[in-house]
């Protein structure tokens, strides 16, 4: 048996002492992070596989589309959004399948789709889907929910179109000075995006902002105001 000086013994005493006190609560701290250790990397892996699934659905959709099959289209755009609802193939089957059922004839059906994406989609999918919503409550009309869907502040990329898109539902509703600051509006905004190192600039980038920008002079000048 080993033997131990007095200084020794004395710290094994306080080791064991201070084991006594704490040593439930250090394992309970030790049993704890390592648990939550495995539930983080359990649920990257079930987020991984959720988003797999989800990839090979929507390019099962993606195929319906392009054959324009209307049972496909609905059977697979249900299973995104029932079973992989957190994933943004949901809300990329949602859009994909609201274009495909308006095209068809069905706005209706393309309107609840596009609802399920301002619901539960996110950033710049949401955005798009509440600008496609407030395009077809202008054709049917419905100005003032269509307005509704315009209204907040979008992620960068949207904020001329929303812009562009109030102007449209003021005209529509005869308000031709609120359709004017809208426009004039998006113009700005446009040209601050347009500033050089903003984004992209490329000479397509350039030509498609330049055709926007006419088009937006153009709806000012039916108003009476060009820029």
């Amino acid at each position: 048996m080993a033997t131990y000086d007095l200084e020794e013994q004395e710290q094994i005493a306080e080791i064991k002492a201070w084991w006594t006190q704490y040593g439930t609560l250090l394992l309970g701290i030790v049993t704890a992070a390592s648990i939550g250790v495995i539930a983080w990397q359990g649920w990257n892996w079930y987020q991984r596989n959720q988003t797999a699934q989800a990839s090979t659905v929507y390019s099962v959709l993606q195929k319906a589309v392009l054959e324009n099959d209307a049972q496909r289209i609905k059977a697979a755009s249900g299973e995104l959004l029932e079973k992989f609802p957190q994933t943004a193939y949901a809300s990329l089957a949602a859009l994909t399948a609201a274009k495909a059922t308006f095209d068809a004839g069905d706005a209706k059906t393309a309107r609840l789709q596009l609802l399920w994406v301002v619901d539960h989609g996110k950033d710049e999918l949401r955005d798009l889907a509440r600008l496609r919503l407030a395009a077809l409550l202008l054709d049917d009309q419905a100005y003032d929910e269509a307005l509704k869907q315009l209204d907040g502040s979008p992620t960068g990329a949207f904020a001329v179109r929303f812009l562009d898109s109030r102007g449209d539902v003021f005209y529509a509703q005869g308000k031709k000075a609120e359709a004017r600051t809208a426009y004039q509006g998006a113009l700005a905004r446009l040209d601050e995006t347009d500033q050089p190192g903003k984004g992209k600039n490329t000479l397509q980038d350039r030509q498609a902002t330049a055709a926007y920008r006419e088009l937006l002079e153009q709806k000012l000048a039916a108003l009476g105001e060009s820029r």
